[in-house]
């Protein structure tokens, strides 16, 4: 597995509607490995890759990853902020962030130190609100590089624990390398359909380059690429797990954004089975991905389903996943492009 490139993915920062650095690695990784590649107005990249006959299949990964927005400087210079993305407050504490002014500068998220806190105050639930960012500066020298709007994300190098990779942004850089390196395995392939490799901006605030995506392409088949949650710690029930970590990749039947297409979930399990590639179902209670706009933001629809990568303490400060579950997602994308019009897509 190539972890300097996955390494470079995960770490390079890309809030939702900042994506410019992470667009600029996979513009360089995807050279030679398609037929045409296109930026949209909102800055989705498209990899065309022609098949044999003009049906269309559309795979997403989006590239951008939780973060957060400044929205005032203090006379101190202590920097508030509002979320772009889902955050479990209580991870923050402590932790350092990268705010991206006009040059990039480190700061380190506050709070109230619990010495001075009341009673009432230690025994609620800390909110985003409790937070400011600490960049160690005066306002003037703040001022010079930092201004409202600017975008912030987390500070975490990749590094491996045992099978396992740990990162920030693993949601959803993981499906982004796994797209690129699907992409490799395909280069010289005779695919069946016209392919659309599109990496997504904005997932994380409202699926809405996948929605503009599948609206210009019309597909006619859907892969949703993403992360899912892998809840198998200590104090976890059985029927709270999703996935488990090391378990195999997993095939999405339903989240709270889609139901896959009972079809693609069939032609999944059967060419998992076929390569003999581990898999695991998974139902996700709640979250959604890109699959439900291509599956829902074309004409008629299009039959889609998606390929989920099990993913510990996910939206928090660092996240978790395995090696072997990544190769097997990579593995399965593959066959299902390769192989789609082997299969009997009729009603039963």
């Amino acid at each position: 597995m190539n972890i300097k490139l996955l390494k470079e993915i995960c770490e390079t920062p890309g809030a939702p509607g900042f994506e410019h650095r992470i667009r600029k690695v996979v513009l360089r990784e995807l050279k030679g490995l398609a037929d045409e590649v296109s930026i949209d107005n909102m800055g989705n990249i498209c990899a065309f890759k022609k098949g044999k006959a003009r049906k269309k299949v559309m795979v997403a990964a989006h590239m951008d990853e939780i973060g957060f927005i400044v929205t005032h400087i203090d006379e101190q210079g202590f920097l508030r902020f509002h979320t772009l993305g889902g955050f479990d407050p209580k991870t923050l504490t402590a932790q350092r962030v990268i705010v991206h002014g006009k040059k990039d500068i480190i700061g380190v998220m506050g709070s109230k130190p619990i010495h001075i806190m009341s009673q009432e105050e230690r025994g609620k639930n800390v909110k985003i609100e409790d937070f400011f960012i600490d960049l160690g500066l005066p306002k003037k020298e703040v001022e010079k590089y930092i201004s409202l709007g600017d975008p912030i994300t987390r500070e975490r190098d990749l590094i491996e624990m045992g099978d396992n990779v740990n990162c920030k942004s693993i949601d959803n850089r993981i499906s982004v390398f796994i797209l690129i390196e699907s992409l490799k395995n395909l280069k010289g392939a005779k695919l069946p359909y016209d392919l659309y490799a599109v990496f997504t901006v904005q997932e994380e605030v409202g699926i809405r380059g996948a929605n503009v995506s599948s609206l210009q392409i019309q597909p006619d088949f859907g892969f949703g690429l993403d992360t899912t949650i892998a809840y198998d710690v200590p104090g976890a029930k059985p029927h709270e797990c999703v996935t488990k970590l090391g378990e195999g990749t997993a095939i999405k039947i339903m989240d709270s954004s889609t139901i896959c297409d009972y079809r693609m979930v069939a032609y999944m399990k059967k060419t998992a089975d076929k390569h003999k590639i581990k898999w695991q179902p998974e139902i996700l209670p709640a979250g959604g991905t890109d699959t439900a706009g291509i599956q829902r933001m074309s004409a008629g629809g299009a039959i889609s389903g998606a390929i989920s990568i099990p993913t510990r303490h996910i939206h928090q400060v660092i996240e978790m996943a395995n090696k072997n579950d990544i190769q097997g997602a990579i593995d399965l994308l593959s066959a299902c492009v390769i192989e789609l019009d082997s299969y009997d897509w009729s009603f039963k």
